[in-house]
């Protein structure tokens, strides 16, 4: 009897990654024994590819990395994109207009970099961890960044409460179906308890890249298999056939996944434990 193809998608930040960015070396010496064993993997993050580019080489993946949380998806053998979900036009007139009224420090992610202005200089390090390539102009409202002709893949503001909520009604209220719109505190971090809000085309999630990675690889939903520790992670674990939520996860997460472990981003191996539960395939 063939064996069926099978898939695991697995978080970074939080998951793969430790606290200073880098992979655990158990969690990448398990992924490299998936890949030996014919396990298709890929990495599923909120990062931008160039973000992601490092973790995906380290580990030797080829095939497809979903990115800034399922609206880019890229070929990481050869870097191409394979799927981009843009914002551009009217909405995005409408963005700048709205983040611009809200007096916010706004970022705009696209062509796989990072673009800002004085006002955002102060949160440099914190969206860095997205894409290693930010680039500074004179006004972000007029970045060079927001004409690329594929779209902007997101675009992030950090600032008060509520004037953040407001432009977020705004462009829900006048945009519904076209953006998502997210409206977050930041829990961790030197600007914890501070407040963002990200902006990009409505129909991309994490979910939504598990489920068009499978696709394109021909592997059934019940054949995979994710691993995350943020809310962001709970679309994919929606569709992933099983689901493994890291130790240090918010309840909110854990109750949503299939197993929960006990390894924490501090420690690592949570990778590597869910690679031997779901596959049987274990490193030393």
């Amino acid at each position: 009897m063939t064996t069926p193809k099978r898939l695991l998608a697995v978080d970074l930040d939080g998951t793969l990654l430790d606290t200073t960015g880098a992979p655990h070396a158990t969690d990448v010496r398990a992924v490299r024994a998936a890949l030996a064993e014919g396990i298709s993997v890929s990495i599923v993050t909120g990062r931008l590819y160039s973000g992601s580019r490092a973790a995906a080489e380290i580990l030797g993946l080829q095939g497809a990395v979903g990115c800034a949380d399922g609206s880019h998806v890229v070929r990481a053998l050869d870097h191409t994109t394979l799927l981009h979900l843009g914002v551009g036009g009217a909405e995005a007139l409408a963005v700048k207009g709205a983040l611009a009224k809200a007096g916010a420090a706004t970022f705009v992610f696209a062509r796989d970099a990072i673009g800002h202005d004085a006002n955002g200089a102060p949160y440099v390090r914190y969206v860095s961890t997205w894409s290693n390539d930010v680039r500074i102009a004179a006004d972000v409202f007029e970045h060079e960044l927001w004409n690329a002709c594929e779209g902007v893949t997101a675009i992030v503001a950090l600032g008060d409460e509520h004037r953040l909520a407001a432009a977020a009604h705004e462009l829900e209220r006048d945009f519904a179906g076209v953006l998502a719109v997210v409206l977050f505190p930041l829990s961790r971090g030197p600007h914890a308890g501070m407040w963002a809000v990200m902006v990009r085309a409505s129909g991309g999630t994490k979910g939504t890249a598990v489920r068009w990675i499978a696709a394109e690889a021909g592997i059934a939903l019940e054949d995979t298999v994710c691993v995350g520790d943020w809310l962001n992670d709970l679309p994919m674990f929606a569709v992933a056939g099983r689901s493994f939520a890291m130790g240090q996860a918010p309840d909110a997460v854990k109750s949503k996944a299939t197993d929960v472990l006990v390894e924490t981003v501090h420690e690592g191996g949570g990778v590597a434990t869910a690679i031997a539960e779901a596959f049987g395939i274990r490193v030393d």
